[in-house]
Parts: structure tokens; sequence; C-alpha cells
């Protein structure tokens, strides 16, 4: 089924576009922040996204592919990053509108340095593998920036929101990368993973794909406070 992943990534987006015109959300309101925000997460995943296919760290089943790339990258693969970002970011902008998360507040600082240490501790201890301490050390780092650089207010809502996405995320990912297809569309290599899954899915990609939203959230808040202000 050669249009699977086209599938899956315009099944990911077709509700959250449709509901942005809703009176009581008016995401579309927000499409120039949030284009803004997927223009530099495209410049940061993308070329890591080539990187690690030309090193074997994963790769892609044809099978599942229309064929067409862009440099090593099935062009697929391309507008995940758009897609995913785009529901992920409604989500945000709708639970934030939705939910008073105030009593997150206290909790947003243990989460953050458990993880930030976590990520630090695994991602040196596993230094030869490349999926593990690449991501986790790129993630601690950017919780890091986030917190005594820019000082930013919003991580409690954000891992309030995570929690939620992980629902559509182990759906969409599981998909990806093996629950339901004969094969997967994404093959990992696992001499360069932890290889810990959750059901078919590298433990690695919890934290790639919060590390991809986190990048997101971070310039779109920027801008629409900036633009509030």
């Amino acid at each position: 089924m050669k249009q699977l992943y086209l599938i899956i990534n315009i099944s990911s987006i077709i509700v959250p576009f449709l509901f942005s015109f809703h009176p009581k959300i008016l995401f579309y309101k927000k499409w120039k922040a949030f284009f803004v925000s997927v223009l530099f997460s495209l410049i940061v995943f993308v070329p890591w996204d080539i990187l690690f296919t030309h090193l074997g760290v994963w790769s892609f089943n044809s099978k599942y592919l229309l064929g067409i790339y862009f440099f090593n990258l099935p062009i697929e693969e391309v507008l995940f990053f758009l897609c995913i970002p785009y529901s992920c970011v409604f989500t945000y902008h709708f639970i934030i509108k939705s939910i008073k998360m105030d009593w997150m507040l206290k909790a947003e600082k243990t989460i953050s340095y458990v993880l930030v240490i976590l990520l630090i501790v695994i991602a040196a201890v596993n230094y030869y593998k490349l999926y593990t301490s690449v991501t986790f050390m790129a993630f601690a780092s950017f919780i890091l920036l986030l917190k005594f650089a820019f000082r930013v207010s919003w991580l409690h809502k954000f891992y309030f929101t995570y929690l939620i996405l992980l629902i559509p995320f182990f759906i969409v990912n599981g998909i990806l990368t093996g629950t339901g297809p004969d094969e997967p569309v994404v093959l990992y290599n696992n001499a360069q993973n932890l290889g810990i899954r959750v059901g078919t899915i590298p433990i690695e990609d919890v934290i790639y794909g919060m590390f991809l939203l986190m990048l997101n959230v971070s310039i779109f808040e920027y801008l629409s406070t900036k633009h509030k202000d």
C-alpha cells in the first residue's frame, strides 16, 4: 500500500484543520505564529533526519511510500514534520484555552529537573548509541535553555498537553513502527537505540516527539505573546 504513510499524515491533520475555524477555537488566527514555528522546526529536524538516515540510524520501507524523495527522505517524512506539529500545536492551543493548569506550576520544576537529569545520565551512559545520546542530550539542553535563559512560563501547560497527546502519538507511531501493517513503515537500527520499545515504538521516539513539539510550542508561544503585546 504505497499511500500508507501519506494517509497517516493526512489523517493526523484533517480533524485539527477543520476545527481550526470553530468559533470557540479560532486556531486559524494563529496560523502565522504556527507556520513560523514549523519553519524553525523543519530547519532543525529535517537535516537531523537526513543525517540519521544517511548514517543508518533508521530507514524507510519503500512498500509504503510514493517514491518521491527530498535528499534521502521520502516526501511523506518531510510532510510528517508539518502535519504532526500542526495537530499537536492545535491541541495545545485548544487545551490552554479550555483548562486552567495553575495546579501544575509546582510540579513543573520537579518534572523538568528529573527529566533533565535522567536524559543526561542515559545519554552519557549510552554515548555510543546515536539515536539515544543525541536525542536525549539535545532535548535536555533545550529544556535547560528554556528554563534558565528564556525563563518561559508555559512548561507546565506543555507537560500536561503532552500527556494527553501521548494517546494519538502511540496510535500514529504504532502504525509507523509496525503495529497493524505487515511490516514497519520506519525501520530502526537497534544498535543505535536502547532497544526498549513501548509496543513497537522505540522509547527514543517519545523523547524525539516531545522535543519536536516543544520546539514548535516555544516559538508559537513567543510569537503569540509578542503579537498579543
